[in-house]
């Protein structure tokens, strides 16, 4: 059986649009350390805070999360 892992560009959306860590995380509502730990891919978000995100940069959830198989 293939291990699932979530995939993210939250990290290039974000320095693309000259955001901070601390600015995106306040935008949304968490932490800077838990914005850390999804651009690392530590952290899966729930559905909420990946719509967030995929509202704060006007993209769908699916560009900036995607589910890949090892």
């Amino acid at each position: 059986m293939k291990k699932e892992i979530v995939h993210n560009v939250v990290h290039d959306h974000r320095t693309d649009s000259d955001v901070t860590q601390q600015g995106l995380a306040d935008a949304v509502g968490v932490s800077r350390q838990t914005i850390i730990a999804i651009e690392r891919g530590n952290y899966v978000p729930s559905v909420a805070l990946a719509l967030k995100i995929s509202q704060y940069f006007d993209v769908s959830v699916e560009e900036l999360f995607s589910l890949q198989y090892e």
